[in-house]
């Protein structure tokens, strides 16, 4: 059935297309997001897409990118959807720019970037009902993905050079840098929120975008190891606020270690990544510490001498102050616990 639902798709947009190239973008499309529920786009499906989409003008490439979320749209087979899903994850990491500048538009200002697909159910059976599942965390990966890189004002494919994003980063005010870890942390998040099912994949489809989310999840990872840094060197120029809002950022990413670790494949990297949030995350709370004893720390101020001279001696309290009044002889001070401050 599904094949024959891919040639009647085939037929349809050559009997409708009113340009060739058009025409043959269309068909590359819907030939790299096949019914097959089982086998992925091939590497030269899916090259064929971002080729005939990302050379030309910018309405050809938006003739592309509107397809392909037309046709994730309007399927009901979770296969489809997978494929298209996996097309346009694609075209983020490896496409052209006037590609990825289309798929980042946002419906608010107009564009075509249509991947909120929670609502998403295929119920023709067993395993399209299970794979529904990968459709919606999937969408919300690629979606998260794209938000990342509206946040730092760069794709994460396409910043590799670890001394300039380093350079980038000092430049950054610590809230700045602190709105970049949110952004990337709420990726991490979404990643780590697969579906159970992944721990017994064997569907060469779901294999591949997991092997394409880990990709993105090592540069994410590395992303966030240069922010964490460079807040751990201003660990002393951060305010409480800052403190514990970072704070807060290393206890989400924590949260997630079990479910990442076996989601991916362990590499010598993870360790230096947990040992860092882990090492940071120690000098806070330690730094913390160290201001809330400063806090808990009162002065207690006790007159000396006449009314025309004060002053002020410094305590830890161990008791609450007591209330002090004025004798009525000597111009002394009594305590509500009977002691008497005598001016001499």
């Amino acid at each position: 059935m599904g094949i024959v639902k891919d040639k009647a798709s085939i037929i349809k947009a050559i009997t409708l297309s009113t340009s060739l190239h058009a025409t043959s973008m269309r068909v590359s499309i819907i030939r790299a997001t096949t019914h097959d529920p089982s086998s992925p786009p091939s590497e030269n499906r899916i090259s064929a897409v971002m080729g005939g989409g990302g050379q030309g003008s910018r309405t050809i490439s938006s003739t592309c990118i509107n397809t392909l979320m037309g046709r994730l749209q309007a399927t009901r087979s979770a296969a489809v959807a997978l494929k298209c899903l996996l097309v346009a994850h694609n075209i983020v990491s490896t496409g052209s720019f006037i590609l990825k500048d289309q798929l980042s538009f946002y419906p608010s200002t107009g564009g075509q970037n249509f991947l909120n697909l929670s609502k998403f159910r295929d119920k023709s059976d067993n395993d399209t009902w299970q794979m529904s599942s990968w459709v919606r965390w999937y969408a919300a990966v690629v979606e998260q993905n794209l938000m990342v890189s509206r946040v730092m004002g760069y794709y994460l494919c396409n910043n590799l050079d670890r001394n300039n994003n380093n350079n980038k980063v000092s430049a950054l005010s610590s809230w700045e840098v602190l709105s970049e870890v949110d952004a990337l942390l709420d990726y991490v998040e979404c990643t780590r929120d697969a579906p159970d099912s992944f721990k017994n994949v064997t569907n060469g489809l779901i294999h591949d975008v997991l092997e394409l989310v880990g990709k993105d999840y090592r540069l994410v990872q590395r992303e966030l190891s240069i922010r964490v840094k460079e807040l751990g060197d201003r660990i002393h120029g951060l305010s409480s606020g800052e403190l514990t809002r970072f704070l807060e950022g290393l206890n989400r990413v924590e949260d997630g270690k079990e479910s990442l670790s076996s989601l991916f494949k362990k590499r010598r990297s993870d360790d230096e990544f947990w040992d860092l949030i882990s090492q940071v995350k120690m000098r806070i709370l330690e730094i913390i510490m160290v201001k809330k004893r400063e806090k808990e720390t009162r002065l207690m101020i006790t007159w000396v001498g006449g009314e025309d001279h004060v002053q002020k001696k410094s305590t830890r309290l161990s008791e609450p102050p007591q209330a002090l009044f004025r004798l009525p002889s000597g111009g002394g001070w009594s305590s509500s616990l009977g002691l008497t401050h005598v001016i001499v």
